[in-house]
């Protein structure tokens, strides 16, 4: 296979799937990983494509499939992802080993496990969900190492997935950059979407912590099956026909208030 058929089927695997990892792309071809970075490197010069951390993505997706900056995430819909995480909070009721990935919605849970939770196991791939954790002092933490996302303050790649196929968790909790009930979930940054998909395949219950502006939303991967997820805690702006469509497709659902989680008054369940 020469370097111009090379090209046309990693485009082509862009246009399926929308990003690969290097990784992805190096099985699929069949080479090795350099080769596959060099191709990617020439078809970027080329603005046929764009380098992504550990990956490339196709070009002329709309602005909102791509992975929005961390400090943008952090305020965007604050105050339901703060219900939301007291929500998730009663799902946590026992010594137990969980994971949570690096997202906003799962730093808010990181912070309350710390002050509220005991004799807790926690694996994650966030650093501020490893600091927030590491403020209480009754809670073990394991950080999956790998390379560094400075744009997602998450460890990721090769080494990352390698590390995380050694845990079996009883717990998974995940949020997502868009979410369509009959479908699943849908992330923008190929570096971190495999660590999901290897954790949930290695865990008994996966619980999505969504807000209700990810609803209707795609980005440029599908992560998670909807079959995959056995529970969903949303807020209660989500509107009535997307809870109905996932109560229809057998998941549990769990909603929250932002203004009894903002006066510490916890939340309701559907």
């Amino acid at each position: 296979m020469d370097i111009r058929e090379r090209q046309q089927l990693i485009l082509g695997e862009l246009d399926r799937h929308g990003a690969c990892s290097y990784e992805d792309l190096m099985e699929r071809l069949a080479v090795s990983v350099m080769t596959v970075r060099r191709d990617i490197d020439r078809l970027a010069a080329e603005g046929k494509v764009i380098k992504t951390l550990g990956g490339a993505q196709k070009v002329n997706a709309p602005a909102g499939f791509y992975e929005s900056k961390l400090a943008n995430r952090l305020t965007s819909c604050a105050a339901e992802k703060r219900a939301i995480a007291f929500r998730a909070l009663d799902l946590i009721d026992r010594p137990q080993t969980i994971f949570l990935d690096g997202s906003t919605t799962c730093l808010e849970l990181a912070k309350l496990l710390a002050a509220r939770r005991k004799g807790l196991t926690v694996v994650t791939n966030s650093v501020l969900a490893a600091l927030e954790l590491g403020r209480g002092t009754d809670n073990r933490i394991i950080g999956i190492g790998g390379q560094y996302d400075p744009g997602n303050l998450t460890f990721v790649g090769p080494t990352a997935e390698d590390e995380a196929k050694r845990f079996f968790v009883d717990q998974a909790f995940f949020s997502t950059k868009g979410f369509l009930p009959a479908e699943g979930t849908f992330e923008s940054a190929v570096a971190s979407f495999r660590i999901k998909q290897i954790i949930t395949g290695q865990c008994p219950c996966v619980t999505l912590l969504v807000d209700h502006s990810k609803f209707g939303q795609r980005a440029l991967c599908k992560v998670l099956d909807i079959g995959q997820i056995h529970r969903v805690v949303t807020d209660d702006q989500t509107a009535d026909r997307d809870v109905a469509v996932l109560k229809k497709n057998g998941k549990d659902v769990l909603t929250a208030s932002a203004t009894g989680a903002a006066e510490g008054a916890g939340s309701h369940a559907s």
